[in-house]
């Protein structure tokens, strides 16, 4: 294997001819051995790179500042990326000092070097394509990462909301399913008053449909870029009309309406969009966990718990139980959730610290939002996948759990009154008795008119309340 000499201002290193990545791409993995993910463990970033470097070649050949075969090399090297080659090349930790610089210039060598060998030229002949002079030309590691981290958090939105619909309507088709089935709806984990299971899955799907609306919202948030502002958002190194231009390319490449801030300075610093979307995502998270928490609850048993519905078994629930099955999938997915919740701290705390004019913590939450997002999104498919879909409803167990309880007795309290609903219902606790055959014994209702409280149709429903 042969060896290039490259150098910066630090000094020579050697780097394998085989690899795409220059000097201080090395330079970063030898000093940023973290979390050992890598760019290239995070396609779309790497992708969204790929579309900045594309936009700004574009922009800056049509302000005349680039070649023409300098920008066709750079936009060949891009489309490369962007079908999928050389995500191998993009090497650095996702945690690494310096604002993102290690990332941005990790795109810029591999693309130059890409470019290079378009160009006819050998890796590393930095004369012809550099990864500062033309790659990086108009720009700065401060407006390109946070460009392409909001341009990455876009696709990976997006990947979201489609998780969260494909779950919404699992639960939907549970509710449609569950429709008819009676069962006793609890507050304070204690008897409350009837309902149906699909109500109750129906809940579920509503509750979604909310979050999905709320990613969605925050999507569009991250279409306000500080592309143009370079360093601290003056703009210095790139020409005046370069905003606007790379604004229009910037269009072009994604297809979506990217718009470059007002205020480039403001912009530069300001890091509010991502506690908005961490706000958001924990959001998801802890009504996604409440879900699961009771679909371990109503599973419970199956001898000694709730055991209203069965979720589909999975695997095998002990290493000494014989017959023991956990409800595994609500259990992995609540793990996601904690795990984004502490995340949100992260994302937080990374944003509250920056100083002055950059925030300087970025790569972090860069990583944490991308690693909640993907969780969330591998959580809901599987949690659809391979548990809601599969359950299954013990409707005897639902329906004698309403007519054995005392939570019936408050359907009651139209016709009999708060006082005598009350008696019913202690004497019910004390003896054992059911709420039905108490009322009847004590005269308060007659059978008929008893018969006609408690169907369904009256306890589920508001209705008209004729008393005696």
């Amino acid at each position: 294997m042969g060896k290039r000499v490259e150098h910066d201002f630090i000094g020579e290193l050697e780097i394998a001819d085989d690899v795409y990545y220059g000097i201080q791409t090395f330079r970063a993995v030898e000093n940023f051995n973290i979390s050992h993910d890598r760019l290239k463990n995070f396609p779309r970033f790497v992708r969204a790179l790929s579309r900045v470097k594309k936009a700004a070649a574009m922009a800056n050949y049509e302000l005349g500042l680039l070649d023409k075969d300098k920008e066709e090399a750079i936009i060949k090297a891009c489309n490369k990326i962007l079908e999928g080659g050389y995500y191998e090349q993009f090497v650095v930790d996702m945690i690494q000092g310096g604002a993102g610089t290690s990332t941005n210039m990790n795109a810029n060598e591999v693309i130059a070097n890409i470019g290079l060998e378009i160009m006819g030229h050998k890796k590393g002949e930095y004369q012809y394509l550099h990864p500062n002079d033309h790659v990086n030309l108009s720009q700065s590691t401060n407006d390109a990462y946070p460009t392409a981290l909001k341009l990455a958090l876009h696709d990976y939105l997006s990947d979201l909301a489609k998780a969260m619909e494909h779950l919404k309507k699992s639960y939907e088709k549970k509710a449609e399913e569950f429709k008819d089935i009676l069962k006793m709806g609890r507050t304070q984990l204690q008897d409350a008053v009837p309902m149906t299971l699909g109500r109750e899955f129906k809940a579920f799907a509503v509750m979604i449909d909310e979050d999905i609306q709320r990613v969605l919202e925050t999507r569009k948030l991250v279409l306000e870029v500080n592309l143009g502002g370079t360093a601290i958002g003056t703009g210095i190194n790139s020409h005046p009309d370069y905003p606007k231009v790379v604004e229009k390319k910037l269009r072009e490449v994604t297809g979506y309406q990217y718009t470059v801030a007002e205020d480039l300075i403001e912009a530069t610093q300001d890091t509010g969009v991502y506690v908005q979307i961490s706000g958001v995502l924990k959001r998801v998270a802890t009504k996604l966990s409440k879900v699961c928490n009771d679909l371990r609850l109503l599973s419970s048993g199956p001898t000694c718990g709730l055991n209203e519905i069965n979720l589909p078994k999975m695997q095998p629930g002990s290493s000494i139980m014989p017959g023991k099955v956990n409800p595994v999938i609500p259990e992995v997915v609540n793990q996601v959730c904690f795990s984004v919740i502490g995340a949100d701290v992260t994302v937080t705390f990374a944003c509250e610290g920056g100083q002055l004019q950059l925030n300087v913590f970025e790569p972090v939450v860069a990583y944490s939002l991308f690693n909640s997002i993907i969780m969330l999104e591998n959580a809901m498919n599987t949690l659809a996948d391979k548990c809601i879909n599969g359950i299954t409803v013990n409707e005897k167990v639902c329906s004698d759990f309403v007519y054995n309880s005392i939570g019936i007795v408050t359907a009651l309290n139209p016709y009999i009154g708060y006082e005598k609903s009350a008696i019913i219902a202690k004497e019910a606790l004390n003896t054992g008795k059911k709420v039905y055959d108490i009322t009847l014994e004590k005269g308060y209702l007659s059978k008929e008119e008893l018969d006609n409280i408690l169907t369904p149709q009256n306890m589920l429903n508001p209705h008209v309340i004729s008393k005696k």
